[in-house]
């Protein structure tokens, strides 16, 4: 499946170029432990670092170019990496011919031949830190602004900003672009409509 923005015309797009397919099952195991580690290593170290700043460093210029870093490094690992190989999903922006950008969102294709290509255990590891890591930055930019701690806040939400690009990337390359879940909800109701009169036409 490959889906873009709604503004955007839909391409047949290479998810894995020169990528041998997988035969193997789905598996609870760890397929890739390298990209498992750095997927949490980066943004785990980010938000310790946040925490720990006081601590390690009196140097907040010290601290926040640490964790501009590590966000960094996160951003660019999960988008590029750790979304492709652990879930078979990556997004992306290219400019064509005419200078306009297109955003476009894959998922990796799979046949019945071939079975599921994604580790159960990789999808939840990579959800969970897809997920929490985005809701930590949040509260910590609450917390920042009511304490006052203005100084904080460009760097929580650089952290916002960053990891909550990669959700929402990675949100649409699963569930597809807000056009085709506007014509898979509207074919539902139909097919729901269309079955009740089916079914009140029965009764009389």
């Amino acid at each position: 499946m490959l889906s873009q923005d709604s503004n955007d015309d839909t391409e047949d797009v290479s998810l894995f170029d020169a990528e041998e397919s997988t035969n193997r099952p789905r598996k609870s195991k760890i397929r890739h432990p390298v990209a498992s580690f750095f997927h949490l290593f980066f943004r785990v170290s980010a938000i310790v670092v946040y925490l720990l700043c006081e601590l390690l460093s009196s140097s907040f210029i010290a601290c926040m170019v640490t964790i501009i870093l590590l966000l960094s490094c996160d951003f660019w690992a999960v988008k590029n990496v750790t979304g492709r190989l652990m879930v078979g999903l990556r997004w992306w922006n290219h400019i064509d011919e005419d200078g306009k950008s297109h955003w476009v969102f894959e998922s990796r294709k799979t046949s019945p031949e071939e079975g599921e290509a994604v580790s159960e255990a990789e999808s939840r590891m990579f959800w969970l830190g897809l997920i929490a890591c985005p809701l930590l930055w949040v509260i910590f930019a609450f917390s920042a602004l009511f304490s006052f701690r203005v100084k904080w806040l460009a760097v929580v939400i650089m952290g916002v900003v960053l990891q909550g690009a990669n959700l929402y990337g990675y949100i649409r390359c699963k569930v597809g672009s807000r056009k085709n879940l506007t014509n898979m909800a509207t074919s539902y109701l139909g097919r729901q409509f269309l079955r009740q009169n089916a079914g009140g036409d029965q009764t009389t």
